[in-house]
């Protein structure tokens, strides 16, 4: 099979690239360092010229009020180019609960973007994953202050990239689900002891002070980011820290 992979240079494109190829298929990865403009549209005919399957995984460059903007005119342009094209699977990646915390931005545009494929023309699937691993210094660094760092005790279920591009690859390369696949890590941290793990296994003596008004998370109410009924990944936290 041949696969488009819009955002195929990226943390999670990357990896699906390497993994659909290794398959056997051919799995070509775009992105705007390859000529191609999701906005504009620049370039996205050829790119899914004769794909059997475009996999989106291009990401807003901001989380903020601008997102919801992004992901209209990107699947618009995209869902176009595929439907010319003739594809017959087009897979995006989401988040777990993205539908449950309208109070982001980020996550009512993610919404936006799931909304617009499944009433789109093409036969589709929807991996929706927990948090990165890898994003979790990030997190660290939104709150930092000196020798603290403030998180909420939200309820975390995290998930290593590679096992997310490896869910992303085999449900690409399947029949459309025309519908949701959930992926989670095996274990649920609160986000405070999540920060206070990390940091320690780094030897980084700042304390974590647990703040239920601090960062993006202290929005999200409950668990709604786990999912033990989830397809559980193998990796578990302490593993990927090692």
């Amino acid at each position: 099979m041949k696969f488009a992979v819009i955002g195929g240079t990226g943390l999670i494109g990357s990896q699906v690239v390497k993994i659909l190829n290794a398959a056997g298929h051919e799995a070509v990865p775009h992105s705007q360092s390859t000529g191609i403009d999701v906005v504009s549209g620049q370039g996205l005919d050829e790119a899914v010229a004769g794909a059997d399957v475009v996999i989106n995984l291009t990401n807003s460059p901001t989380f903020d009020e601008a997102s919801p903007a992004f992901f209209q005119t990107s699947m618009d342009n995209l869902l176009a180019a595929a439907r010319k094209g003739g594809v017959g699977h087009f897979v995006i990646l989401s988040i777990v609960g993205v539908d449950q915390v309208p109070e982001l931005d980020y996550y009512r545009a993610k919404v936006l973007q799931e909304d617009n494929l499944a009433a789109g023309p093409i036969p589709y699937s929807i991996v929706r994953a927990t948090q990165f691993m890898e994003f979790m210094n990030d997190v660290l660094s939104w709150t930092a202050d000196g020798d603290t760092v403030r998180l909420p005790a939200t309820p975390i279920q995290p998930i290593a990239s590679k096992d997310v591009a490896n869910a992303v690859a085999e449900v690409a390369a399947g029949a459309p689900l025309n519908s949701i696949h959930n992926i989670a890590g095996p274990e649920v941290f609160p986000l405070d002891e999540l920060g206070r793990i990390t940091l320690r296994r780094k030897g980084d003596k700042r304390t974590v002070i647990t703040d239920p008004t601090a960062g993006m998370f202290a929005v999200v109410k409950g668990n709604v980011l786990t999912n033990m009924d989830a397809h559980l990944a193998p990796t578990h936290y302490a593993d990927w820290l090692s």
